[in-house]
């Protein structure tokens, strides 16, 4: 294959590293496995234009983003529009897609699983029109990135320390709303805490990433109205993996979510991929099954049972 790699020297891991040696070593590895590939690092601010620019090339088969979890989003969205592969490094804080993909999260050890790797075919999903590959929500955890964004860090573990204190702030005053709501044939207005929608459902984990990215069906989950020991217990079952177990939560799986917000405040935002932004008051939600091409293990599409791909999540 022809690919580029895009690597963002401001994305966590690549911070602490060479990246000088990470090219070449990235270069030398894709090239021994027979692909056409070449390297480049970029600054935060200059990778997804360097991205959009590469992917409209003709020539192109691919491109291999190397940055947190704002990266490799803004890069799933670039491959899916154009209509080439996409190879995720972890880099980040999270790595959730990386993780959904079961990705090694080392960076030097994705490097040799890419380029031994095959092209297998994921579900993306979309709000408005707008692609994502992990999650959007309103609510507790728009409010808690808002909190968490209000705090000054510039390391990994200062950006953990401030997400912790942002949840104690959310735990402290949770949010109430107003949504509306038409999914699987069903109309309903309630007064919840939180909603989300992801790409798929959430797999029975502490960060809450999907564990498979085939299944054809969104996660939709509201959050009744909560008091403070009400999101304490939430977050309590969300860091057992348990969010399935609380009474709190409402769960669905449809291919297409529509939300309305009758009584949105003007300065009301949601989340789409951890990027905190202004909240619409309709929103359309659908999945869109196998149509974006991923680099993954080799023989990782085979191992994974064929009743688990495509097949309702209950």
């Amino acid at each position: 294959m022809k690919l580029m790699g895009f690597f963002n020297r401001d994305g966590g891991t690549f911070r602490t590293t060479d990246m000088e040696a990470y090219e070449k070593r990235a270069e030398a590895v894709f090239r021994d496995a027979g692909h056409d590939f070449e390297a480049v690092v970029f600054s935060g601010k200059e990778i997804v234009p360097a991205m959009e620019r590469a992917a409209r090339r003709d020539d192109l088969d691919g491109i291999v983003a190397g940055g947190g979890d704002g990266t490799i989003s803004a890069a799933a969205s670039i491959a899916w529009k154009n209509g080439v592969a996409l190879g995720v490094v972890p880099a980040g804080t999270m790595n959730l897609f990386a993780r959904s993909l079961r990705v090694p999260l080392d960076i030097w050890t994705a490097l040799e699983v890419l380029a031994n790797g095959e092209v297998d075919n994921v579900d993306i999903a979309s709000a408005n029109g707008r692609p994502f590959i992990h999650q959007f929500s309103a609510g507790l955890h728009a409010r808690m990135v808002r909190y968490r964004n209000s705090y000054s860090y510039r390391s990994r573990l200062g950006k953990m320390r401030a997400s912790t204190r942002a949840a104690l702030g959310v735990v402290l005053n949770p949010p109430e709303f107003e949504v509306e709501f038409r999914a699987q044939g069903i109309r309903e207005h309630r007064r919840v805490s939180a909603v989300s929608v992801s790409n798929n459902p959430f797999g029975e984990n502490a960060l809450l990433y999907a564990d498979n990215l085939t299944g054809g069906e969104l996660g939709f989950y509201t959050a009744k109205p909560l008091k403070p020991l009400g999101v304490a217990r939430l977050a309590f079952d969300l860091l057992r993996g348990k969010v399935r177990e609380n009474a709190d939560v409402m769960i669905m799986h449809p291919a297409e979510v529509d939300l309305h917000f009758p009584k949105l405040h003007s300065k009301a935002n949601c989340v789409m991929d951890g990027e905190l932004l202004p909240l619409e008051r309709d929103v359309a939600l659908k999945l869109h099954p196998g149509e974006l091409k991923v680099l993954v293990k080799r023989g990782l599409a085979a191992q994974v049972d064929e009743t688990e791909r495509r097949e309702p999540i209950s």
